[in-house]
């Protein structure tokens, strides 16, 4: 601030300065405080609760019995919990692995051939049509492709015999061989939208310039997609299999929906197994401990991705350097 006095004839200015009323260090946690104590009531504490009741036997009433480590030495030698992992995995597969290569694909193509053939708002609509699985609520999904794999009448059934390939028809959620394929099926046509937006995305901010400087020395689409976008949206790849990771290992609601564990516990996972075990067989502890397991399971491997992708960034910014 400027201030202009007159002393004698003359004109002195002087420059008085403006000080602002320093904000307080930890104003800022004010603002962290609501988060916290939400993430402390609905996380952390019915995580603790759960793992002090794994170490019970309860039924669900009257007072739990201390029981140690027992439910979890019963655990490791469950057949049933060993083969509902075993089905997760192959959720994984189908939640992560196949949607994070169709989205890559398929985000490609749309950024690359239809955005620019056809224009931004028909790779925007058709961007939508694709996600429109993730916003679908997975009761509803669940129903109709029910409906669809129904045995008798159902819609592939009766296509499949329009078509000529009547022999191919199957019961596809009732046959043991056949139903953990179909469920993965499903969750692959679920989980497809989510990579794609995340893919097109990231491809918004690779720079022009390098596609076209590849184009001139003569590289293919190919090389194109291979040796710069994949590079380029690294990042969004790590989080995409992470994130679909975690969502694979706890799905419950399609496999509620659509089989119910079933048959004979082919398409069990261990989200649903901790569930009926939780409350259908009433054994609260072993059930608690089945879920308190898979949360661990679920930490380690995100502490593992965000890990890697750390290094990996880390390892880019020092090549750059």
């Amino acid at each position: 601030m400027t201030v202009t006095v007159e002393r004698g004839g003359r004109v002195i200015h002087k420059q008085h300065e403006v000080r602002h009323p320093r904000r307080p260090r930890n104003s800022y946690a004010l603002f962290l405080l609501p988060g916290f104590l939400a993430f402390l009531a609905v996380v952390v504490v019915p995580f603790l609760m759960n793992t002090g009741v794994s170490f019970t036997d309860w039924q669900g009433v009257g007072s739990p019995k201390w029981s140690g480590p027992a439910n979890y030495r019963e655990l490791m030698d469950d057949s049933e919990f060993w083969a509902s992992f075993r089905h997760s995995l192959f959720m994984v597969v189908a939640m992560a692995a196949i949607p994070t290569v169709i989205g890559l694909v398929l985000a490609a193509a749309l950024f690359d051939f239809v955005g620019k053939h056809f224009g931004t708002r028909t790779a925007a609509v058709l961007r939508a049509c694709f996600y429109l699985p993730q916003v679908l609520p997975i009761a509803v999904a669940g129903i109709v492709w029910s409906w669809i794999l129904a045995p008798d009448n159902g819609s592939l059934n009766e296509l499949l015999k329009a078509v000529g390939l009547g022999s191919w028809q199957q019961d596809w959620l009732g046959d043991p061989d056949i139903a953990l394929y179909s469920v993965m099926g499903v969750m692959v046509w679920v989980q497809i939208g989510f990579p794609l937006v995340v893919f097109m995305a990231g491809l918004q901010r690779v720079d022009p310039q390098l596609y076209e400087a590849a184009e001139l020395d003569g590289a293919g689409w190919w090389r194109r997609f291979w040796h710069i976008t994949l590079p380029q949206i690294r990042p969004e790849i790590y989080v995409v299999l992470l994130w679909c990771t975690i969502a694979a290992l706890k799905v419950f609601g399609a496999v509620y929906v659509l089989t119910k564990g079933g048959p004979g516990g082919a398409t069990d996972v261990p989200s649903y197994f901790s569930f009926t075990t939780f409350f259908e067989k009433t054994q609260v502890g072993y059930g608690a401990a089945i879920s308190t397991v898979l949360t661990v399971i679920i930490l380690v491997l995100a502490l593992i991705g965000l890990t890697l992708q750390t290094r990996a960034e880390d390892a880019e910014e020092g090549i750059r350097a």
